[in-house]
Parts: C-alpha cells; sequence; structure tokens
C-alpha cells in the first residue's frame, strides 16, 4: 500500500541573506488526476522569503528558516543562529521538535487501519478502548476532526508557560494519566457539535493505535511511514529526552516581558506523545505531506476522508489530521502546523503534493513570532506578490497548542 520514495539530499552552504536554488535528485512521483501543477505555480519569491524570516529573527526568534521544494529545484534559507550559547548558525538541514505535525502522522496510522478494515472512522472509540471516554457517541472521526467535545488538557498544564513547562520537562507520563486530566473537566461541548482543538483527541488517538496493532507507537510511525518513505531525520523518542544528531536548539519565550528565555531543547515531550512528540527535518516533512496528498500511504477513498474540511477561520479549515489554507492567491495548501516548547513549525503542501515548505522558528511562546512565521506561505506559493511582499504578520491569532503564546 506504501510506496517507497526517494528522499532528496539537502547540501547547505554558508548561510545567506537570499535563497539558494539546487536541482533536485529525483524526479517529481507521477500523480493521478489533473491537479493545478507546480509548474503552474509562480516562482517562489526568494527575496519575499528571506524577509520574512528576517522579520521572524527581529521580533524575538533566535533563527528562523524555510525550505520549498516544488520537484525540480530546492530553495533554501536560514537566518540567525542555533544555539545561543555557541552562536552556531541554524541551516535548513538542523532537526527540531515538530509539535503537533505529529498529528498527521497519527492520523495517517490510523486511516491505514481504516484501509486494513481494522478500525471505523464512525465507531464509537469505546468500541476499541471500552470505558475510556464518558460518552459512547465520540467517534474516532470526532477525534481527528477535534470535534470531540474533550477538553485539552494542556490549557491547565502550561497555565503559566514556562513554570508548566518546566514541571513536566522531564516527567513521563501514560496516555490514560493524560486522558484522566482531561476528563477532569467539562466537555466544551456535544460531541460532533462544533470545532475545538484538543491535544486530548490525539493522546486517544495513540491509544487507539496501540490498542489495535498491539505495538508502540513508534513502531507503527517507524514502519508505516519513517521507513517506507526514507524519512531519514525523522524519529519519536519518547521518552528520551535528546534530539539525535545536529539539530536546533528551542528556546521559549518567557512568561515576563525582558527575561531570558529557556533552553527547552532536553524534554520527554510526554506531556503530547501521538499529539506532538515527533523529531523531524525540512527535508523530511516537505518529503511526508507531498507523498501524503498524493496518496502514497492511504487509499484514496481515505484520503478524501482526511480532506473533508470543516472551516475554523477565515483562511483555514480542519479535515482529519489535517489543515488547509487558503491564501491570497487563490491558492490552497494542506499540511500542519507545530508549536511545541522551543519551536514553531509550518509545514504545508499544494494541492498536488508538488510544492511544498517547511518553515521553523527556534522558539515559541509568542504571537509575533507565531504570526510572523505565517507569511512565509505567500512568497512560497503565490510568488512576488506586490501585496504580500514583505507583508505583515496575519492578524489571526494561529490555532496551536500548548498554551496562549504572549503578545511581545
Amino acid at each position: 500500500m506504501v510506496s517507497a520514495m526517494v528522499c532528496r539530499s539537502a547540501v547547505l552552504g554558508a548561510v545567506t541573506l537570499s535563497l539558494l536554488a539546487v536541482p533536485a535528485q529525483a524526479a517529481p512521483l507521477k500523480t493521478a488526476g489533473k491537479p493545478r501543477a507546480a509548474a503552474a505555480l509562480p516562482a517562489p519569491d526568494t527575496a519575499g522569503l528571506a524577509a520574512v524570516l528576517r522579520s521572524v529573527v527581529a521580533k524575538g526568534a533566535p533563527g528562523a528558516m524555510a525550505r520549498v521544494d516544488d520537484g525540480t529545484r530546492v530553495y533554501r534559507s536560514a537566518q540567525g543562529i542555533a544555539d545561543r550559547t555557541s552562536g552556531r548558525a541554524l541551516t535548513t538541514t538542523d532537526r527540531f521538535r515538530v509539535g503537533s505535525v505529529t498529528k498527521t502522522f497519527s492520523a495517517v496510522v490510523l486511516l491505514q487501519l481504516v484501509d486494513e478494515r481494522r478500525l471505523a472512522l464512525d465507531a464509537p472509540v469505546n468500541r476499541y478502548l471500552p470505558g475510556l471516554l464518558p460518552d459512547d457517541r465520540i467517534t474516532v472521526r470526532h477525534l481527528l476532526s477535534h470535534r470531540s467535545g474533550l477538553y485539552d488538557y494542556t490549557d491547565d498544564m502550561f497555565a503559566d508557560s514556562v513554570a508548566g513547562f518546566e514541571a513536566v520537562r522531564d516527567k513521563v507520563f501514560t496516555y490514560r494519566q493524560l486522558v484522566d486530566m482531561s476528563l477532569k473537566k467539562p466537555r466544551t461541548n456535544a460531541p460532533g457539535a462544533a470545532y475545538s482543538y484538543s491535544n486530548t483527541n490525539f493522546v486517544v488517538a495513540g491509544l487507539l493505535i496501540e490498542k489495535l496493532t498491539g505495538h508502540s507507537v513508534r513502531t507503527e510511525y517507524e514502519n508505516r511511514i519513517f521507513k517506507p518513505l526514507k524519512l531519514s531525520d525523522t524519529f519519536y523518542v519518547h521518552p528520551d529526552t535528546k534530539i539525535p544528531g545536529q539539530h536546533a536548539n528551542g528556546y521559549l519565550t518567557a512568561d515576563q516581558a525582558g527575561a531570558r528565555p529557556v533552553d527547552a531543547t532536553d524534554q520527554t515531550v510526554s506531556w503530547a506523545q501521538s499529539a506532538g512528540a515527533i523529531i523531524s527535518s525540512a527535508r523530511d516533512l516537505d518529503t511526508f505531506y507531498s507523498a501524503l496528498v498524493r496518496g502514497k500511504l492511504t487509499s484514496a477513498a481515505r484520503l478524501a476522508e482526511m480532506e473533508r474540511f470543516t472551516r475554523v477561520s477565515s483562511t483555514t479549515s480542519y479535515g482529519l489530521g489535517l489543515r488547509r489554507r487558503d491564501l491570497s492567491c487563490g491558492i490552497s495548501v494542506y499540511g500542519h502546523t507545530g508549536a511545541v516548547q522551543g519551536y514553531y513549525t509550518y509545514a504545508f503542501t499544494t494541492k498536488d503534493g508538488r510544492r511544498s515548505l517547511t518553515a521553523l522558528a527556534n522558539t515559541s511562546n509568542s504571537s509575533d513570532v507565531l504570526n510572523a512565521l505565517a507569511a512565509t506561505l505567500e512568497p512560497a506559493f503565490c510568488g512576488e506578490q506586490k501585496s504580500t511582499h514583505g507583508a505583515a504578520a496575519p492578524i489571526e491569532q494561529e490555532d496551536v497548542a500548548p498554551a496562549a503564546p504572549r503578545k511581545q
């Protein structure tokens, strides 16, 4: 069901203020149907993208980078530093914590289990995990679309961002402990009634994966996604705290203005697990989302289920573990955002998977940085436009967790 995908090498010279365009080493995969091809898109606005990254650093991120892959060329840009202690420059090959981008990986595994007839999207979660949830009406589809009504326990856990993080940095939770935290609070709505983003949904998704397969989520990620796609920079190390190999350090913005940021690089991410604990690189995330929308990871029917979107803001819709962003030039892109202590990620691809962007800032708990990083999408996919070149950050607050980012 899953075909291997050749990963292109990422060769990086010195960090530059503009992007370097280099030939990709593998021809793009053929796709079914006739989606709008990357060749029909305007060329990426490399100067505009570099300007956005500079603005992200100016707003407080130690570093910011972006990698755009359009199947024939790879465009790379990096600004600032990966490590405040050593001063090492950030590069587009650095590994990092992807946060809630993990949710798409978890959704893919569950949809593969649907393809294997081991799971039904519209079946009650309690059919597979008897007695776990207080309402038999909550279905698997409700989890993956954030429509279960289950309270997001991270709202309490990270009410004080730094203190909350330090309390769980090295802690190891079970899935059921996390679910129990959620169930102590009233539900946000009736099952299926409304969209409400909650990490609890994808913690339950991890429980489902382990119950149905008899294996850890790590084993299932590796066997079903990491290895078939040759994602050599992608890992699930929980409960270990280290990022393997060369990586960007992540810095958590202090709750008090002017206080030093906290180096949050080493942590278990046990508070998130299947909702946010994967480690990856820009190259691997570009590969993953391109493969996903091309139908390389699920059947066409399951992919269509992922892409049944509910509008959640003027520019964003949510499917099953998958976001759609509608850009100013009329192009829609598909992927996910990620926030974990020390890291913000945007990873999106076109409908046909022939142009992909991954952008990173190695800080978190800053709405200024988060919204500035969102501006990488326009130059990457819409090209040079007078209306978007060097555009200001979007007005809408990004829908991410944990913790509401503080305004700087």
